[in-house]
């Protein structure tokens, strides 16, 4: 089992690597497991949420719920490790690791299939919204999230088994960077059309401008926005352990590797919360989900979501 927070060094460098109080992994993959697996559940329960764009949003809250629990357990295997309790040696005990690290794989390549997932949606909705509950349905919707997740459970393992070699680092590295890409594309050309699309539904018998659909793409603007400062220094760690293994400057940058994970589990902790301040039959549904009675504590929870 392999320590994240110690990355090799090859060459000579005056940067001390910078290490994080394990509490503060096991806090944030609470906090965010605990929030993802409210949505998760808010989603399933409220059937007004039954919609694809909230099932796309449900699988990147569920994919954020498995990254939180599977970098905790694995923050608590490292523990184990440094207080004599296990060895990293164990065969059992690397199978576990390899488990851990390829659900991680997998809920990171997950969140950016989600994301497109959604942007493809909100595309639909803004510039198809006449056609959209014909050409985006429930069903249609479901298959699409089961070929995510086999996709994304595969390609996990298959980076995991394979992610020593040279050619697996890049080929993951650039399947992120053009989803991202095509991802950005279809958002800004969203924005740009979506004015003057908006005007030609306006002057149909019975059109309107879709502001609810216009809504919906600037939240999961917000959201990708927030994914990408927050994944940015993670992806930048990858790029540079790929090309720049001799460089000073660059083992500098990699001593920071556990901050890079701070920001990568932070962004499963926002993410509800953006979801909650943008959504109001979202924050119906957590307010009725709450099971405390008529407590001071329960009143001032329940404001949270007003």
């Amino acid at each position: 089992m392999d320590d994240a927070s110690a990355p090799p060094f090859s060459n000579h460098t005056d940067c001390q690597v910078v290490k994080v109080p394990y509490q503060l992994f096991f806090a944030l993959g609470a906090v965010a497991f605990g929030e993802n697996l409210l949505v998760v559940l808010a989603v399933v329960r409220n059937k007004n949420l039954h919609s694809p764009m909230y099932m796309f949003i449900c699988s990147l809250a569920a994919f954020n719920t498995i990254s939180s629990l599977s970098k905790t357990w694995e923050n608590l295997m490292l523990v184990l490790r440094d207080v004599g309790h296990l060895d990293s040696r164990d065969d059992h005990v690397l199978k576990v690791d390899d488990v851990m690290d390829t659900l991680l794989c997998m809920s990171l390549i997950g969140s950016i299939c989600s994301f497109l997932a959604i942007a493809v949606d909100r595309y639909v909705t803004i510039f198809h919204a006449l056609r959209y509950h014909n050409i985006v349905t429930t069903r249609r919707a479901t298959a699409v999230l089961a070929g995510i997740w086999a996709a994304c459970g595969g390609t996990g393992a298959f980076m995991v088994a394979l992610f020593q070699a040279a050619y697996v680092k890049i080929l993951f590295l650039v399947l992120i960077v053009a989803s991202l890409l095509l991802i950005l594309f279809l958002y800004g050309h969203m924005f740009l059309l979506a004015r003057s699309h908006g005007r030609r539904i306006e002057s149909l018998p019975g059109g309107a401008v879709p502001r609810r659909s216009l809504r919906g793409a600037v939240t999961l603007t917000i959201l990708l926005g927030v994914f990408m400062v927050c994944c940015a220094p993670f992806f930048l760690h990858l790029i540079l352990v790929t090309v720049c293994l001799d460089n000073a400057y660059c083992e500098c940058y990699r001593s920071l590797f556990q901050l890079h994970l701070v920001l990568l589990m932070s962004h499963a902790v926002v993410d509800p919360a953006i979801y909650a301040f943008r959504s109001a039959e979202l924050r119906h549904t957590f307010r009725k989900m709450l099971p405390c009675s008529d407590s001071r504590l329960c009143y001032t929870v329940k404001a949270l979501f007003e």
